[in-house]
């Protein structure tokens, strides 16, 4: 069974900063890319940060500079740090694991959610 579990979040003044932490544990087959979403109130779930197993990251436009993603290939655990936040940045964000079955079939596994809210 494989367990997502992330640590973070919270009320976060504008232009403060933030670190989100996820471990991803019981994985068979590895874990091939780790990174973070997040989904602010009517809105699709978008990409903020990714990042490969071989350390190939990429970054949304609206985080590029401001966001920083980094993993522990051996841990499995992934943190994203974000400084200048703004009130846009307020949503839900979500930790995910992209790995494979038995099979060799892509699967992704997701965290339950951190809510972090960026308001004076």
């Amino acid at each position: 069974q494989v367990q997502v579990v992330e640590s973070g979040g919270g009320l976060v003044q504008p232009g403060g900063s933030l670190s989100l932490s996820c471990a991803v544990s019981g994985s068979r087959y590895g874990i091939q890319a780790m990174g973070w979403y997040r989904q602010a109130p009517g809105k699709q779930r978008e990409l903020v940060a990714k990042t490969t197993s071989g350390g190939v990251t990429n970054y949304a436009n609206s985080v590029e500079g401001r966001a920083t993603i980094s993993r522990d290939n051996a841990e499995n655990t992934v943190t994203l740090q974000m400084t200048s936040l703004k009130p846009e940045d307020t949503a839900v964000y979500y930790c995910n694991a992209e790995s494979r079955d038995w099979r060799g079939r892509g699967v992704e596994y997701w965290g339950q959610g951190t809510q972090v809210t960026v308001s004076s």
